[in-house]
Order: C-alpha cells, then sequence, then structure tokens
C-alpha cells in the first residue's frame, strides 16, 4: 500500500511536470514580480506629486487649474486597487492603465506651465523634484516593458497546445496587457528638460 501511494505521487509529479504546470507557476510568479515592480514605481511617482505641486503653487499659484488637475489624477490613481487580482481582472487593469495615463498628461501640462516662471525653474527643491520624477520615470518604462514581456511569455504558454488544457484545468487564464493606443500615452514621459529658454516669461506670483 506505501509503494502504490508512493508511485502514485511519483507519477503525479511526473504528469504535472511534462503537461506544463510547473511552468505555468513559475511564469505567474514572475509576472506577479513584474507587476509589483510596475506598482512600486507608479507610487514612487504619486509620491513625489504633493510637493512638486505645493511647489509649483509658491511661484505660480493662478495656475490653479493645472494643478488641480495634477492633484485629482492622483487621487483617482491613489482609489484604484492594484493588487495582483487586478491581473486577472482585465476592466479594472484598463481602469488602472487608463488613470496612470490622465496622470502623466496631466503632469505634462503642469510642466509645460512650468516654462513660464524662471524663478521656479531655478528653484534648487523644486529642480530636484523634477530631476527624481526624470528617473521615475525611466524606472517606470523599465519595469512596465518587463512586464509587458513577462505577460506575453506567460499568455503564449496559456494558449499554447497542449500546455493550454493544463491551464484550463489549473485556472490559468490569459492576463491582460497594457494596451497599443494607451501604452503610446503612459509611455511618454513627462519632458523635465529645463534646459531651454521659455517663449514667454510671465511675472513670477509667490
Amino acid at each position: 500500500m506505501r509503494f502504490l501511494q508512493i508511485l502514485v505521487t511519483g507519477l503525479t509529479v511526473l504528469m504535472l511536470s511534462s503537461c506544463g504546470y510547473n511552468k505555468f507557476q513559475t511564469a505567474d510568479e514572475q509576472v506577479k514580480a513584474s507587476w509589483s515592480e510596475v506598482v512600486n514605481q507608479y507610487q514612487r511617482r504619486a509620491d513625489l506629486i504633493p510637493n512638486l505641486v505645493n511647489t509649483v503653487k509658491g511661484f505660480a499659484a493662478q495656475e490653479k487649474d493645472v494643478l488641480l488637475g495634477v492633484t485629482n489624477a492622483r487621487a483617482k490613481v491613489g482609489s484604484l486597487q492594484v493588487s495582483p487580482e487586478v491581473l486577472n481582472n482585465p476592466e479594472a487593469f484598463a481602469k488602472f492603465q487608463s488613470a496612470q495615463g490622465e496622470l502623466s498628461s496631466a503632469l505634462s501640462r503642469l510642466l509645460v506651465v512650468t516654462e513660464n516662471y524662471p524663478n521656479l525653474k531655478s528653484d534648487a527643491l523644486f529642480r530636484d523634484l523634477t530631476s527624481q520624477l526624470e528617473g521615475t520615470e525611466n524606472r517606470i518604462t523599465v519595469a512596465r516593458n518587463r512586464y509587458i514581456k513577462d505577460v506575453q511569455e506567460y499568455n503564449v504558454a496559456v494558449r499554447s497546445f497542449p500546455a493550454n488544457l493544463t491551464a484550463k484545468i489549473f485556472g490559468y487564464d490569459v492576463k491582460p496587457n497594457f494596451t497599443v493606443e494607451n501604452e503610446k500615452a503612459i509611455s511618454t514621459a513627462p519632458d523635465v528638460n529645463f534646459n531651454a529658454a521659455p517663449a514667454q516669461p510671465q511675472s513670477d506670483a509667490k
């Protein structure tokens, strides 16, 4: 009886290995790890925004619509669920990437506006914050590209025969990925290059 149990266990392990179960386990964990890095980098960006908004407000309080747009976009991002369960919910994933795209656009508008305030551009805190923002945008791009690659590999495995039979049995479904149209928006980092002189400087408001 003991021998039979060992034999059955051994055959089960062998079958799971040969049918791709272990591969799905590994690929699924890799996707989750990549997603966590994407979320971490987006959170890093979100954490920079309050100080950035407050700094800009000190020099350009009259740009309230632009400042409010960034604040609201950040609040919308913060209200969304970003746990690994999002990877199994295409609708929730689409809301997440859409919200991040809106925040990227709002930040771009804010940074364009700051071109009109030379005193702001020369402020040490502002320059430090925009330098951190630029670095974070680069990290977001790297993390997102890694996630896209890992999801593509996972989804190919889920769809491929005969591994797709194992995927159906154990509930491994295709995971959502960044869409082409949205990818263009969220992969365009806000321009934080302040070397060029502003076209029409205005008086700074303090």
